[in-house]
């Protein structure tokens, strides 16, 4: 055979593929092409990946915290809303700071305040005087994480008993007139004739001696009739059927009993800051109040 010519050049080996083979896995093409100790160091850095990527997303469910108000304590490490990963709040005040961890609403989901239904409103606290009844609530579930805070758990309202617990009727003079404006009356006896029920009523004579400044610095529009009392003026005051007592036929404040020049009270129904005392001059079988300074007993 003839020689090989002198000028040709030699066959080079094939090139080594960069692409790893499907069998070889993930870690076949992470070390392929990598000197054995390289393998060795790089093992525990995979290893260790699944642990660090837990630990970036720690946030306020892995530590078990949800803190009120504002609480520097209520720290833990996460992703927080700008996309930072550091240290991150589980308190209220992250919401308004923009620090909180990014599992805290769902972690620590608002929960408002829940109240069973009104109860019942009981009896007078107290009988023979203008006291007050009571009507309550409670808490069903208390507010969580910012929620709305619960309402008021009672409500008071105001009360007259005009019995004892003994069963028997209070002292007239013990008992504040309650009082109101004499337009009332119209409606009221429309009513009464109504229901078949209406029967002759009567007037008192009053001299009022003292008034409370709160009759004269309210301005609502059902209280401006209160802005006739002065003190020293004569004032007549109607007892209607539906104010009557059935058994004592008569208006509980209306001073039958009291003795002569004895001051008794009076409050303004609609506001509690309007009352004062007076003295009974007369009753009157047949009423003929004036238009200004006409009332009703309640």
């Amino acid at each position: 055979e003839p020689a090989p010519s002198p000028s040709a050049p030699a066959p080079l080996p094939p090139p080594l593929s960069r692409q790893p083979s499907r069998a070889a896995g993930s870690e076949g093409a992470a070390m392929a092409g990598c000197p054995r100790w390289a393998a060795v160091l790089a093992l525990p850095v995979l290893l260790a990946l699944p642990v660090l990527s837990r630990r970036a997303a720690a946030g306020c469910a892995s530590r078990g915290l949800c803190c009120p108000g504002r609480d520097p304590a209520c720290l833990s490490t996460g992703w927080r809303p700008d996309g930072s990963h550091g240290p991150c709040y589980c308190d209220q005040a992250c919401a308004r700071t923009l620090d909180c961890c990014h599992d805290y609403a769902e972690t620590c989901p608002v929960i408002p305040c829940v109240v069973s239904q009104w109860s019942g409103w009981s009896g007078c606290a107290e009988p023979c005087k203008t006291t007050y009844r009571v009507r309550r609530r409670h808490v069903i579930q208390e507010p969580r994480n910012g929620g709305e805070a619960c309402p008021p758990l009672e409500e008071r309202a105001g009360c007259v008993e005009y019995w004892t617990r003994q069963g028997t009727e209070c002292k007239q003079s013990l008992i504040p007139a309650l009082i109101t404006t004499g337009g009332f009356g119209k409606a009221r006896k429309k009513r009464a004739a109504a229901d078949g029920n209406e029967r002759g009523g009567y007037c008192v004579e009053f001299q009022l001696v003292a008034i409370t400044p709160g009759c004269l610095h309210s301005h609502h529009s059902y209280t401006h009739w209160m802005h006739y009392l002065r003190e020293g003026h004569t004032v007549c005051v109607e007892c209607q059927h539906p104010a009557l007592d059935s058994r004592s036929l008569h208006c509980y404040g209306d001073g039958s009993g009291s003795k002569k020049n004895q001051l008794l009270h009076w409050q303004a129904v609609g506001n509690p800051q309007c009352k004062g005392t007076w003295k009974r001059i007369r009753q009157l079988a047949t009423c003929s109040c004036p238009s200004v300074h006409s009332f009703l007993f309640i």
